[in-house]
């Protein structure tokens, strides 16, 4: 069993930043990609950043050059730094993880809980 707990997010104004954390605790072997994805009010989720194990990256294009993600492979946890935030960044941010626990061989996906983030003047 895997769990991830996310934390970091808030209303702030447009222009400013924030930071989300997400932290992966339980029967852990490895992790492969990690990930953060939003979703908005009436929108279907949407990718916006992944880290691979090897460090490479990938965003969704709205948010390149605003957000930076990183991942701390010896707590288990991926960060999401955003700046320059905008109100059309307003969404629940979840976090996915792609982990192989000990007791299983194959990877699977693991889905944090969701956190608020909401840009508004």
């Amino acid at each position: 069993q895997v769990q991830l707990v996310e934390s970091g997010g808030g209303l702030v104004q447009p222009g400013g930043s924030l930071r989300l954390s997400c932290a992966a605790s339980g029967s852990i072997f490895s992790i492969n990609a990690m990930g953060w994805y939003r979703q908005a009010p009436g929108k279907q989720r949407e990718l916006v950043a992944t880290i691979k194990s090897g460090g490479s990256t990938d965003y969704l294009d709205f948010v390149k050059g605003r957000f930076t993600i990183s991942r701390d492979n010896a707590k288990n946890t991926v960060y999401l730094q955003m700046n320059s935030l905008k109100p059309e960044d307003t969404a629940v941010y979840y976090c996915k993880m792609v982990v192989r626990t000990i007791s299983r061989i194959v990877w699977t996906d693991y889905w944090g809980q969701g956190t608020q983030v909401a840009i508004s003047s």
